[in-house]
């Protein structure tokens, strides 16, 4: 490939070349980075569209192969109903740090999953009971595949529940997520149905009003909240949060539009009782869980860190097994 080639890399080849570990591997990586001074993002930027809008995240991650990435990601809600397209599609560039030169152009929606569900793991690893075995999922939408089998990589789950508004959707996901895994998974009839018997608890909604109570939440669960991902959006009520140990992917981002930045503003907590920004307990700065009663919650905006890594990740697997299509756009 020419020096100064760019790699054109699709979503079915980035499928191809990366497993869920690979993402483990890289965004643990990007996350102890981030906390030991090694990676830097600006806030990102939101341009509103109509009936949806745009995310931009950028970061710089130092390392072997200084790199900077930034992601345009549009996010449209009513797209599956009314176009039949993803509610978040996009694209990544991937940079060289030290020359600027473009590396890569990486399909986004591939991408954002990945990294999102490797967060979650992540952060269960540390904060759920290890011997967590039943998992509910709430909102079976484009994320929750990925979610299950992050999950399923670092801790002992056995079965699954699932829950949405759309029940035929929820059929859906639990019939692939079977068939791809042999776990036992139901459909749930209502909220509680799914999340009072669960060890591990997962939003990934598009909700803009709260749904999940304190009354939802055994002691002892871990939640990850992953939809709260713009201002506008909500999925904890600010009391459940309150009572809970909260960790974040990035405290400055969950204030400003996370489920943390709702409970803040109800007065349920402050941002001092944070009990830390997950890269500290990946780390091992911070303590994570050391009992069983406490209920963990993870608040996860996504952070353009997460995306670097992994495009990364995605961009040296690429090169080694010369895969993608390569192209100069000068």
């Amino acid at each position: 490939m020419r020096a100064n080639a760019t790699l054109l890399l699709d979503r079915r080849t980035i499928s191809a070349l990366m497993a869920p570990g690979d993402y483990l591997i890289a965004v643990r990586d990007g996350f102890i980075a981030a906390h030991r001074g090694q990676a830097h993002a600006p806030p990102p930027m939101h341009v509103a569209g109509i009936g949806g809008g745009f995310h931009a995240k950028g970061a710089f991650l130092d390392g072997d192969r200084p790199a900077v990435a930034v992601k345009l990601n549009g996010n449209f809600p009513d797209n599956p109903a009314c176009t039949g397209l993803p509610t978040i599609q996009g694209a990544a560039l991937l940079c060289d740090a030290r020359d600027g030169r473009l590396l890569a152009i990486l399909d986004s929606i591939e991408l954002t999953v990945r990294r999102t569900a490797a967060a979650t793991a992540l952060a269960a690893q540390r904060l759920a009971r290890p011997e967590a075995a039943k998992l509910a999922i709430c909102g079976c939408g484009g994320q929750a595949l990925a979610q299950a089998e992050a999950l399923i990589e670092v801790l002992p789950i056995a079965r699954v529940a699932a829950w949405d508004l759309a029940s035929e959707r929820a059929a859906g996901f639990c019939d692939t997520l079977g068939g791809r895994t042999g776990l036992a998974v139901e459909v749930a009839g209502n909220l509680a149905a799914a999340t009072l018997g669960a060890d591990v608890v997962v939003t990934c909604t598009t909700a803009r009003a709260p749904f999940l109570t304190l009354e939802h939440v055994a002691p002892g669960t871990f939640v990850a909240a992953v939809g709260a991902d713009s201002p506008d959006k909500s999925e904890l009520f600010p009391e459940l949060l309150g009572c809970s140990k909260v960790v974040v992917d990035s405290l400055e981002q969950c204030l400003q539009m996370g489920d943390l930045r709702h409970a803040v503003a109800a007065g349920a907590m402050r941002a001092d009782d944070v009990h830390a920004e997950l890269g500290a307990v990946l780390a091992g700065a911070t303590p994570g869980r050391s009992g069983d009663r406490d209920i963990w919650i993870f608040d996860s905006t996504g952070t353009a860190l997460q995306d670097v890594a992994s495009a990364m990740a995605v961009y040296d697997k690429a090169l080694a097994l010369g895969a993608g299509t390569a192209f100069a756009l000068a």
